[in-house]
Order: C-alpha cells, then structure tokens, then sequence
C-alpha cells in the first residue's frame, strides 16, 4: 500500500476512535439519529486533516481594533458523495468547506449469488471538475468498486488537480483496489480494518451504512 497517501484517524487515540465505536456498537446503532451524527461527525473530523494539505494564501483582514494577516484557503473543494450512505459523511465536511460545490453519484452493487460483484452507476449530477480540488465520500470502502467507478465517470466533468477520498472504515483490500486504479488519489479513513467476508462486507465493520442511517430498503 502506498502509506505516504493513505491516512488513518484511529491511528493515533483521539475522539475518532468514540465515534468510530459508536457506529459499531450495536447497542448504539438503533439510535439512527446518532448514527448518522457520528459519521457526520468523522467527516468534519477528515475534512479538518484534509484541509492541512490544501492551498493557502496570505490574506489582511480588518478587526475592530486593527487590522492582521492570516491564512486562508485559495479555493474551496468539490465534495461529492454517492447517495445515499454517503449523505451524513458528506455533511460533516460541506460544515467545514461551507462554500464548496457539490457533486452527486446514485451507484449501487448487484447482489446476486454465484456471480462477480457488479455496480450499477444509474445518476451523476456534477459541477465542473477542470483544475479543481475533489473529496469524494462513501462511509464504507470495501471492495472500492463503486468508489472508483463513480470517481472515472466524474472524470467526463474535467480532471482534479487533487482527488482526495473519504471513508469512516476501509478493507485492505478496497484500499488497493482503489490504490491500483487511482494511484494519485489520497485515502482518508476513520479506520482500516480486517479483510472482507465472502459477501463483500467488511469485518468487523459495522453492518449497512445506509439502512442504519436512513432505514431498511426493500
């Protein structure tokens, strides 16, 4: 793996690793409410760090006592998520990038036994991507097909200068997926875990991100 691209909140203790347990816990779990201000919470956390690697200026502003230079960013990102797990994550971050653009992905996987892992990618809705910044948030990497396929049909919308991608957990296996595909791209994560089962869920994971956050789908 290409670990000076790979990032890890849980790496080091701090409150990630409450929010993280928090989303696992499932004596938490059924509170969806909590649930999704936890991953709301992890985006503002991975917004936060992502921000440390942007473009900066020095910018004179005015106080009611005098005036002082500061840093201040050159240009908001694009953030784009894949609807509809991926909402409360990407809400954490556009708290923090509050002026940033938004893209949306509607992609989701085919699920049928004795057959290889599909994805289905069926709404794309993108602002223009030429020269810009893109954080591109989906709560679980497993196996990063949609990740990737999502990123790829974005690409028709211009290239980033940076592409950045955002989860709360990961598998070793999606990150080099997602590595050998998009090997300029930087990974931020809540937490890497072990393997993937023969469902292509992660483990230990935390079950379904979009039914905890949003209801069973039928």
């Amino acid at each position: 793996m290409q670990n000076d691209k790979l990032h890890i909140l849980t790496a080091t203790p701090s409150l990630a690793n409450h929010f993280v347990a928090e989303l696992r816990d499932v004596s938490v779990q059924h509170d969806s409410l909590r649930f999704r201000r936890n991953l709301e919470r992890l985006g503002e956390l991975l917004a936060y760090e992502i921000s440390k690697t942007m473009p900066y200026e020095t910018r004179e502003i005015v106080t009611p006592l005098a005036t002082t230079k500061t840093q201040l960013l050159t240009a908001q990102p694009v953030l784009a998520t894949i609807l509809r797990a991926g909402l409360p994550l990407y809400n954490g971050m556009l708290n923090y990038f509050d002026k940033a653009y938004s893209t949306f992905v509607g992609a989701y996987r085919v699920e049928e036994q004795n057959t290889e892992l599909q994805i289905n990618m069926e709404y794309l809705a993108s602002t223009d991507l030429h020269d810009k910044i893109l954080i591109l948030a989906d709560p679980m990497l497993a196996t990063g097909r949609s990740l990737v396929k999502s990123y790829k049909g974005m690409l028709r919308h211009g290239k980033p200068v940076q592409v950045h991608f955002a989860a709360a957990i990961a598998s070793p296996e999606g990150i080099a997926y997602v590595q050998q595909e998009v090997p300029e791209a930087h990974i931020w994560l809540g937490a890497m875990d072990e393997s993937l089962n023969e469902n292509f869920y992660i483990v230990p994971g935390l079950g379904d991100a979009g039914d905890l956050a949003f209801g069973p789908k039928v």
